[in-house]
């Protein structure tokens, strides 16, 4: 299940890079946009980390576990948008 999720999300990150490269292919460096979209999905895991050692800390198991689990998904997607090849501009 966990394969047919990562598929699915690579082919939607795919299919919205090459819509936003056919829509703006001469303003637009689609690296440049993968790399700010990994930078803010880091800084969102980490966040959402210490959200969850935060609400350990107080005693709230349960939150700490979404917060948890919300910033291993969210390391998911680093790892499939890390892994899709962008295309160099002609």
């Amino acid at each position: 299940m966990t394969q047919l999720h990562d598929l699915r999300l690579r082919l939607l990150v795919q299919q919205e890079s090459e819509r936003i490269a056919d829509s703006q292919p001469d303003e637009l460096d689609l690296s440049v946009v993968q790399a700010r979209c990994l930078c803010w999905l880091a800084l969102l895991a980490e966040a959402h980390e210490e959200q969850a050692t935060d609400a350990e800390r107080t005693g709230d198991t349960e939150q700490a576990m979404g917060w948890f689990a919300d910033s291993m998904r969210l390391r998911d997607v680093i790892n499939v948008v890390t892994s899709i090849e962008i295309p160099l501009a002609a």
